[in-house]
């Protein structure tokens, strides 16, 4: 059942100094306003940063937060639903995240297993499931009429838009299989950006000792080869955690933006004093000089409970909508920031 909660709108825009400084504090991407208010319910319950984080993902995972989250969503290229996740704890350093994760439904559960469980920080494809399934977490079908859906229409549509280059059949215009083109082109095929193909939700949560935790989870991008792995699961690209500074969390086109560890750009920011907005924006800004066409966006928070959010400015996408929860607000608000 959706908790049906009142949402209050502000504009944060980008030239804003800072947003108001308190704690405890939830901040997530995305107006998942469900997701922001079962953290907060968690932490108000005597939960960690961390149990917060988990939770508030999950319930994303559970009510499919606009398709791109949890099951049902982004089939890839044989019509399979995968997911990405992560979560990382601020005081430790300690991360836990899964890629292409089969059958399982609670992503983000599985990725705190692996922090808790193992030794390791990342497991991946058919592996992670099984270690998932030994940890007891129930088998479960990803895939959904809804999916089943989009995977028909795309293959109708020649298998259209998909991530193939440098190869023949043209990939512009037919399916596979396909083999190595002879001749390499330089430079990637433009594609029109559907932003609810790469939605993520990020989340970071500071309690009211300044405990900072974050995570991540996504079905990932929809027609994706098989076995791709996006930015939503590497610790320092999808989100990154830093009790001595702050947290961030990103989403967008993870195969661009993985490359510039964002989240851990927008951190670093922060140790040094640089507010939370200009942090953001200094991390979308890095990656916008080499790919100016790009989407994406990010959240940040510091130490402080201060915080504040940047994305890059594309056609149809001038404003990004995130989610806020702290004492000030007591309710879950939606604000809105100018994309640069």
């Amino acid at each position: 059942m959706r908790l049906m909660l009142p949402v209050e709108l502000i504009l944060c825009v980008s030239l804003t100094p800072v947003c108001s400084a308190v704690l405890p504090l939830v901040i997530n991407t995305w107006p998942f306003q469900d997701a922001t208010a079962t953290a907060w319910s968690t932490l108000s319950s005597g939960g960690s940063a961390l149990d917060a984080v988990e939770k508030g993902c999950a319930q994303c995972e559970i009510l499919q937060c606009d398709g791109s989250v949890g099951y049902g969503g982004s089939p890839d290229e044989m019509g399979e639903t995968t997911l990405d996740a992560m979560i990382m704890n601020g005081d430790t350093m300690e991360v836990g995240a899964v890629g292409d994760l089969r059958r399982i439904k609670n992503a983000i559960g599985v990725a705190r297993a692996v922090m808790e469980r193992t030794k390791h920080t990342f497991l991946v494809g058919e592996s992670a499931s099984v270690f998932a399934e030994n940890m007891g977490f129930p088998v479960e079908d990803l895939s959904t009429n809804h999916s089943l859906d989009i995977f028909t229409k795309w293959l109708k549509d020649s298998c259209q838009p998909n991530y193939r280059q440098n190869v023949s059949p043209d990939p512009s215009k037919s399916c596979g299989p396909y083999k190595p083109h002879t001749m390499l082109q330089q430079r990637r095929r433009h594609q029109l950006i559907d932003i609810h193909a790469h939605d993520t939700i990020g989340m970071i949560v500071i309690n009211q000792a300044g405990q900072v935790a974050a995570g991540t989870s996504t079905n990932g991008a929809s027609h994706k080869i098989p076995g791709r792995v996006g930015d939503s699961p590497i610790a320092g690209a999808g989100a990154y955690a830093d009790s001595t500074a702050g947290g961030a969390a990103a989403t967008g086109d993870g195969d661009i933006m993985m490359r510039f560890l964002p989240s851990y750009l927008a951190v670093e920011q922060m140790r040094a004093g640089v507010d939370p907005p200009t942090a953001c924006r200094t991390a979308i800004t890095r990656i916008k000089k080499h790919f100016p066409h790009f989407f994406g966006a990010i959240v940040c928070a510091n130490t402080t409970g201060s915080y504040g959010a940047a994305c890059n400015k594309l056609p149809g996408f001038s404003q990004f909508p995130f989610m806020v929860f702290n004492q000030k607000s007591n309710v879950p608000v939606k604000e809105m920031v100018d994309c640069v």
